[in-house]
């Protein structure tokens, strides 16, 4: 079995002149509502085998709470320039070349990107995932590049709105 959890970044400060999209960090209200999902997250008993995310800010900050709230070590979080560029296909690379002995992995992306990506696993689709959501699917598998043959199972799709 394989699981994979697609995350969209946490809400990002649009307020700072002069900082390009890539250093766009954080903004408070967006720090609380991922400590939000990482309780959601905690009481599911999540764990994670490999985190990668965008090399953003705003995406790896998200990352690193996230991780801090399951230990998993900062250290061992990827950054891969790929999930910026913003095309799902090259995510998809990114997920069927995931080491097998790896069982759950975490991707701290962008929107549209994230979502067009979760939309070609999700039946029915979702129409756009807000900051700070995370889409939980399974797959009855071994293998990471057995994942397009094989059904996605919902596990589940939580913003913050809905954990309120």
């Amino acid at each position: 079995m394989k699981t994979l959890y697609l995350v969209r970044h946490a809400k990002a400060s649009w307020e700072e002149p002069g900082v390009s999209d890539a250093d766009r960090p954080l903004i408070p209200k967006g720090v609380k509502k991922t400590q939000m999902i990482v309780e959601f997250l905690l009481k599911r008993e999540t764990s994670v085998d490999l985190i990668i995310s965008s090399p953003a800010v705003r995406a790896y900050e998200t990352a690193k709470i996230v991780a801090a709230g399951l230990n998993y070590p900062l250290n061992k979080i990827r950054i891969d320039r790929k999930i910026y560029d913003g095309y799902y296909d090259r995510i998809l690379d990114i997920i069927y070349g995931t080491p097998n002995e790896t069982n759950s992995l975490m991707i701290f992306g962008h929107n549209p990107t994230i979502t067009n990506l979760a939309n070609l696993f999700l039946h029915p689709g979702i129409e756009s995932m807000p900051t700070s959501c995370i889409v939980c699917l399974s797959f009855n598998t071994d293998k990471w590049e057995e994942i397009p043959a094989q059904e996605a199972i919902r596990e589940f799709v939580v913003f913050p709105k809905m954990l309120k």
